[in-house]
């Protein structure tokens, strides 16, 4: 059965810091590009970030670049997102999601994304 588990969100005050992780089961984890999207109450998803599967490499969206760093650790089948400074902005049910792209260096946040996490919240309190 394949499985992506975020990790627990929670609740931070603006400027604060936080990190999520999304462990993944049932799939060639190394096989996959993965990315993190975010869903504010009443607005569309958006992309955040994302990883390549070969070397690593990440792409930001610029509301959270120089803030949000994005890794991944494919000895344990986990990306994870540090997110800093924090804004009320942020605040958001935060998904991962991972594309079958083997043996590259790129990712994008427009993939067809094959298996999603159930999301978990992220609020930002002012």
């Amino acid at each position: 059965e394949v499985q992506l588990v975020e990790s627990v969100g929670g609740l931070v005050q603006a400027g604060g810091s936080l990190r999520l992780s999304c462990a993944s089961s049932g799939f060639t984890f190394d096989d996959y590009a993965i990315g993190w999207f975010r869903q504010a109450p009443g607005k569309e998803r958006e992309g955040v970030s994302c990883i390549s599967s070969s070397d690593g490499s990440t792409y930001y969206a610029d509301s959270v670049k120089g803030r949000f760093t994005m890794s991944r650790d494919n000895a344990k089948n986990t990306v994870y997102l540090q997110m800093n400074s924090l804004k009320p902005e942020d605040t958001a049910v935060y998904f991962c999601a991972a594309t079958f792209f083997p043996d590259s260096s790129t990712c994008s946040l427009l993939f067809r994304h094959d298996y999603w996490g159930q999301g978990t919240q992220v609020t930002v309190s002012s």
